[in-house]
């Protein structure tokens, strides 16, 4: 109910991988090919099982006829937020079994109040596909003495994220050797258990994708060689090395920090296992100049154990402590989930009400914003023509390559003049940020185009971000 509640309150946009690399592909596998691929695909980067979970549901409600827009966007967010509970649900068993009722309660209590598991567990990211997996491995994961743990469960769990996405096997380095180092049958272990367990996942990975790209890939290998070897993941930006130590965790974390410190001290030797898994998930990420707060999403469970054990510790100040954190994490997690960059979400319904007209195949319309800015096909589910700015990084080493997007903002008016010099050509509607109105505003007027909606997106408007999305609309007579 808690997680059905927190999905219904999260209306915001994070990044756009929540529907380029998901309900996108999704929606274009299961719905009569439309739909986009990003770079990522074309160049074998990214994987379809995942979307295949959505691309069936999508399916199923198609054949249902029950295929309507606001279904296609909740249903799959309201999957994601029934596996968060399960997933919730196995992090309390797993402590309640390590230690006893009152820490797994504890636990469970700072996993179900951290903003940032709140604002991102009913996404449809493949991190929070990948948290969600690292809590059910965690769960068997044969600690000493725990009769909960099976060697088949966890790897199979771990194998799983890892085809989802590669990097989820960080967090899992420092537990698997800390396993391999404590089984006396260690050939037992690898020939009988990591070896099938692994040929089976990346086997039906391969297959999946064999169907979907119509060739062999190993997608995994790509994306490694992508994003490790070439590092470059830096044209989406860079950060300094201490960034997830200064900004990235902190945030993260928010008020449960100084807790999650008082844990890592307080609880057990046996549970450094737990602390080097972050510390280590840390270390690898920082090496990478491209930083993002969800890459390390996935070691929040192992944090929200500490900061249980803390709060179980504590002797006076425990009712004080949990109302201190239950207050702190509620604003941010409220703000963040629904109002916080909303408008590219709000924005949709304008576009979908262009779907239920009578003549969706005379709209057009083009998104004049940084590119992946709003969800596209899996959120309009009609066959609108629709463009936005394109921004694949360049693969040929081209000193000199410039993407469209920066084309287009370096210079807006002449770049609109260029692309649309025949009347023709002209879209019927243009959405775009408020930052670029008064650039472009001569075009508009020239071109008969009004303003027909505005949409709040943030508080915080920044660079080519602004604090408004606007919608605007040729006149009918300049259409006909």
């Amino acid at each position: 109910a808690l997680r059905g509640l927190n999905c219904a309150l999260v209306q915001t946009s994070f990044v756009p991988d929540e529907y380029w690399q998901a309900l996108e592909v999704a929606h274009r596998a299961a719905v009569n090919n439309y739909g986009y691929l990003t770079w990522e695909w074309e160049n074998g980067l990214r994987g379809f099982s995942y979307p295949l979970v959505f691309a069936s549901i999508y399916k199923a409600l198609q054949l249902l006829a029950k295929d309507d827009v606001q279904l296609l966007i909740w249903v799959p967010r309201l999957v994601q937020a029934l596996l968060a509970a399960f997933a919730d649900v196995k992090l309390y068993s797993l402590v309640r079994h390590l230690e006893n009722a009152e820490t797994a309660q504890w636990v469970f209590f700072c996993q179900l109040c951290s903003w940032f598991t709140w604002y991102s567990c009913t996404r449809t990211l493949t991190n929070t596909m990948e948290t969600l997996l690292t809590s059910f491995a965690l769960s068997y994961y044969p600690f000493k003495g725990s009769k909960m743990g099976s060697s088949y469960k966890y790897l199979t769990s771990v194998a799983l994220a890892v085809v989802i996405r590669p990097t989820a096997l960080i967090p899992w380095i420092p537990l698997v050797f800390n396993h391999f180092w404590q089984e006396q049958k260690k050939a037992d272990l690898i020939l009988h258990k990591c070896i099938p367990v692994g040929l089976v996942t990346v086997g039906t990975s391969l297959i999946i994708d064999r169907v979907f790209f119509g060739k062999w890939v190993l997608v995994q290998l790509n994306f490694l060689k992508f994003n490790v070897l070439q590092n470059l993941g830096t044209f989406y930006g860079s950060h300094p090395w201490h960034w997830y130590f200064t900004q990235g965790l902190p945030v993260v974390l928010g008020t449960h920090l100084p807790f999650f410190i008082h844990g890592c001290v307080q609880a057990p030797k046996r549970y450094r296992i737990f602390l080097m898994a972050v510390i280590w998930t840390v270390l690898v990420y920082s090496t990478l100049s491209h930083k993002e707060f969800r890459f390390i999403y996935p070691v929040l469970p192992f944090c929200m154990f500490f900061c249980g054990y803390s709060l179980k510790q504590l002797k006076t100040w425990k009712k004080s402590a949990a109302i201190f954190l239950l207050l702190t994490n509620l604003l941010p997690a409220l703000y963040t989930g629904l109002i916080h960059q909303r408008g590219s979400l709000d924005v949709m319904s304008h576009v979908q009400q262009l779907c239920n007209n009578s003549y969706p195949s005379q709209a057009s319309v083009f998104f004049m914003m940084p590119c992946h800015s709003t969800p596209f096909y899996s959120h309009v589910h009609c066959p609108l023509k629709m463009r936005f700015l394109q921004c694949p990084p360049d693969l040929t080493g081209n000193e000199s390559y410039v993407d469209e997007a920066d084309r287009f903002y370096s210079n807006p008016l002449a770049w609109l003049n260029e692309e649309f010099y025949s009347e023709t050509l002209l879209p019927s509607h243009l959405i775009f940020f408020s930052v670029l109105e008064q650039e472009i505003s001569s075009f508009l007027t020239l071109k008969g185009y009004e303003k027909s909606a505005t949409v709040f997106h943030t508080h915080v408007p920044q660079g080519r971000i602004g604090s408004h999305i606007y919608v605007y609309r040729r006149k009918a007579e300049m259409n006909h």
